[in-house]
């Protein structure tokens, strides 16, 4: 052992003997660099008091040469002052004493003071700045520091700028806040078709909320689980819960927690609408803010309860309980408050009424999301997995959700400008036809069913109406169910070639053009881009009658270079279209995006005579005791003028030249005259036909929601079909009525005469089949061709006893 640790001893002395020499190396090279410091460090101290000694007497210096040259001028002028004495004396002697002005002793006075107070007060202004400019370099940061402080004070500047974009969005948000807020979207409307049936019920219906004490345990904590965990933690916003939401439907690659904070769907369900973008978001997330300062936490946990959409046109869980399971919401068990529960993100997707296993697989997130959470154990929630809930049956299963969504925003708008007299329980008896709302959502599905793969589409959206703007039917897309976005009010999309509607109406207004005057179809450009005809052909001088119905391309762009673009844009948002429109060189072609609503609207406008009548669901309104407060033609204002009778009668020649020679032959109707226009947007993304009779305007269009293209759908093919299947079922035992500048053909004239239509012009056949319409007219047809008797006016309808609903349609 004392061998080992003499060993080690030497060991140590030899590496210390190794290490001396390279530490005292080390030692001589940082004294050496201390001393250099020090010296440079003197050296600088030494330069900057010699800079300090030459500027105190360069200062010095300036001072004394100040003085110099200040006695200077005082001498002057005592010399000049002397010589003007003696000069003014003389003067005085020889004038009788008059004193003169002397303007150069003045201004030399001036320039004196002038010149000593500059020079008496630059220096201690000099003495300040460099004051300053010493404080400021005490605080100068350099190196790391510098980059540091750099992005301190942009980050700074960057949230500054944020919060003041963030509350200049925020700000029209709490308008809404003002007077009775609670009570402003807080109306029950139950909506009536056109022949009195009820349909649907939207908004909060009345004595649907219960105490929030008397909700089962397991509902309330079924929601919370569902939609906001921390809702009694947070502050209105739960980031972190957010976070969590993300990262667990990204593990589930689907949704199954909510992001957005129970707060927020309040004040989205009360003040806002459902579009989908920033703006609505950030104000969403204030008004949240603003709840949650105003209420207490139970008060929004109850408002919520009571005003979420739970489909079927149910408005609060109570009212969700009593359609779905035929109970009040404080006697539903496990199983059906989670089912309910599962609607508030989906009503419609998740309505066991409408898909019974999607709502099934939808509770059983919600019992995964209570064990999750730990506001119960598995073993709890077991029995409602093994027996999940059934929902009772529905009379009313389906209804028009599109037609009555877009109902009850009308009718809130009313509401919202005092309308109603502040009445909250209203009955609103619509324009809509039931039968022929069925018939337009059956022949859309049809045809996407039998089409969609062949031209690769997968949605489509229809309107008819009156043209007087009274809506018959509305189809948003392809199955509220999957989707209850609104394609027919909400998408915007490229209108294609029936925008050159507008072109041709916005011509002929000018006063420069008809349909009989010509135009050369040929190749041109405007700078690189230049107009190409569908073929890739060109017809060379044409007429515009014949340019529009075979929508060639190069004709309109040329009549909007020549009469302008401007009129054009003003032409079309006086006929209907809302959504903006920019100038641009393929502005003429359709690029601008519209919807289907007022496409169709602005259409109508030329069927009624040039007469511009918004679109509308609701035609009478009464309140909770059955008194009529709101009739349509009696509170509106009437029809516009917009456009010139003899506009209409040549745009109405043009569109009737579609049907019968150009790109929209198949949407002819037998016995009718039919006026439209096709349109194909660029690449395929969009097919229209939008058309009119005498008794109704329609607009269908064919695309994609993700904006993919079609296999070269054009507006000729579906949309033209479809229009004519949605419209022989509308015009079913009603008689020819003339377009505005159009004159009935002579069969057809006889024809109208002959029917007696009703006195309100509707279709006689409304309740009957495609079948039995067809075999009613054929019988009719027979006998008149035999020589019998000629058809009276006759009611098809049936009777009045039966019930619509028991009609097999």
């Amino acid at each position: 052992m004392d061998e080992f640790g003499a060993k080690a001893r030497a060991a140590w002395k030899a590496l210390l003997a190794r290490l001396r020499p390279q530490a005292e190396r080390t030692l001589d090279a940082l004294e050496a660099g201390q001393a250099r410091g020090r010296a440079r460090l003197a050296q600088a101290r030494a330069e900057s008091e010699q800079a300090a000694a030459e500027k105190a007497a360069a200062r010095a210096a300036a001072r004394t040469e100040r003085k110099e040259a200040a006695e200077r001028r005082a001498a002057l002028m005592r010399r000049t002052g002397a010589g003007a004495a003696a000069a003014g004396g003389a003067a005085a002697a020889a004038g009788g004493g008059r004193k003169k002005f002397d303007m150069r002793r003045t201004l030399l006075a001036l320039d004196s003071w002038l010149d000593d107070t500059v020079w008496r007060i630059w220096p201690g202004f000099s003495r300040q700045w460099d004051g300053v400019c010493a404080a400021f370099d005490a605080f100068r940061a350099r190196g790391w520091r510098r980059w540091t402080v750099e992005l301190a004070c942009e980050g700074l500047t960057l949230g500054a700028a944020g919060a003041v974009l963030l509350l200049a969005l925020a700000t029209p948000a709490f308008q809404d806040t003002v007077g009775d807020w609670l009570n402003r979207g807080d109306i029950s409307v139950t909506f009536l078709d056109r022949h009195g049936v009820e349909m649907g019920k939207r908004g909060v219906m009345q004595n649907d909320g219960i105490p929030l004490a008397e909700y089962p345990d397991h509902l309330i904590k079924a929601a919370l689980a569902t939609e906001d965990r921390r809702f009694y933690q947070h502050f209105g916003i739960d980031i972190a819960g957010t976070m969590r939401a993300l990262v667990t439907n990204a593990r589930a690659n689907g949704v199954r927690q909510g992001g957005s904070s129970i707060s927020q769907q309040l004040a989205k369900n009360i003040f806002l609408t459902n579009e989908r973008t920033l703006e609505r978001k950030i104000r969403e997330a204030f008004l949240a803010l603003w709840l949650e300062h105003h209420l207490t936490k139970d008060e929004i946990l109850k408002l919520y309860l009571d005003r979420a959409y739970m489909g079927g046109g149910a408005f609060g869980v109570d009212a969700a309980a009593h359609f779905y399971f035929g109970k009040s919401a404080r006697d539903v068990n496990l199983a059906e408050s989670a089912m309910l529960a599962g609607l508030f993100k989906a009503p419609t997707k998740f309505a066991p009424h409408i898909n019974l296993a999607a709502a099934r697989a939808r509770a059983s997130q919600v019992l995964d999301n209570l064990v999750d959470a730990g506001f119960m154990t598995e073993g709890q929630v077991q029995p409602a997995r093994l027996g999940p809930a059934t929902p009772v049956p529905t009379a009313q299963a389906t209804s028009p959700d599109y037609y009555l969504d877009w109902a009850y925003a009308e009718v809130r708008g009313l509401a919202r400008d005092g309308a109603f007299r502040g009445q909250r329980v209203l009955t609103v008896r619509t324009a809509l036809d039931p039968a022929l709302q069925r018939h337009a959502e059956s022949a859309i599905e049809q045809t996407l069913r039998q089409y969609g793969e062949q031209y690769d589409v997968d949605q489509a959206a229809a309107v008819v109406m009156e043209p007087e703007g009274a809506v018959r039917a509305m189809v948003g897309g392809r199955d509220y169910g999957q989707s209850q976005f609104n394609r027919a009010t909400d998408a915007l999309r490229q209108p294609g070639s029936s925008f050159k509607t507008y072109v041709y109406a916005a011509a002929f207004a000018s006063g420069r053009y008809t349909p009989e005057a010509y135009i050369v179809d040929a190749p041109f450009c405007i700078g690189n881009w230049c107009p190409r005809n569908y073929g890739r052909r060109f017809a060379g001088r044409v007429q515009l009658l014949n340019a529009y119905a075979k929508s060639i391309n190069t004709v309109p762009v040329r009549l909007a270079l020549a009469i302008g673009q401007k009129p054009v844009i003003d032409l079309a948002h006086r006929m209907g279209l809302r959504s903006k429109l920019d100038p641009g060189r393929a502005f003429a072609l359709g690029v601008e995006e519209v919807t289907v609503l007022d496409h169709t609207s602005a259409y109508s406008t030329i069927a009624n005579g040039g007469r511009r009548a918004p679109p509308y669901a609701a035609i009478e309104v009464a309140d909770s005791k059955g008194e009529l407060i709101w009739r349509h033609d009696r509170d509106t204002k009437p029809p516009e003028q917009v456009l010139a009778p003899y506009v209409v009668a040549d745009m109405t020649r043009m569109m009737l030249a579609v049907t019968e020679n150009g790109t929209g032959g198949r949407a002819r109707l037998d016995g009718y005259q039919v006026c439209g226009k096709t349109g194909t947007s660029q690449s395929y993304r969009d097919a229209w036909f939008v058309g009119f009779t005498g008794s109704f305007v329609g607009g269908v269009w064919f695309g994609n929601d993700d904006f993919t293209t079609t296999k070269e759908m054009t507006g000729g093919s579906l949309p033209a079909m479809t229009w004519k299947e949605i419209m022989t079922f509308a015009h079913q035992g009603l008689p020819p009525r003339p377009i505005p500048g159009l004159k009935l053909p002579p069969g057809a004239a006889v024809a109208a005469a002959g029917a007696g239509g009703g006195d309100d012009g509707l279709p006689r056949s409304r309740n009957l089949t495609d079948g039995a319409a067809r075999i009613l007219n054929a019988i009719v047809s027979d006998v008149t061709a035999a020589g019998g008797p000629k058809p009276e006016r006759a009611s098809l309808e049936i009777p009045a006893g039966r019930a619509p609903a028991q009609v097999a349609q």
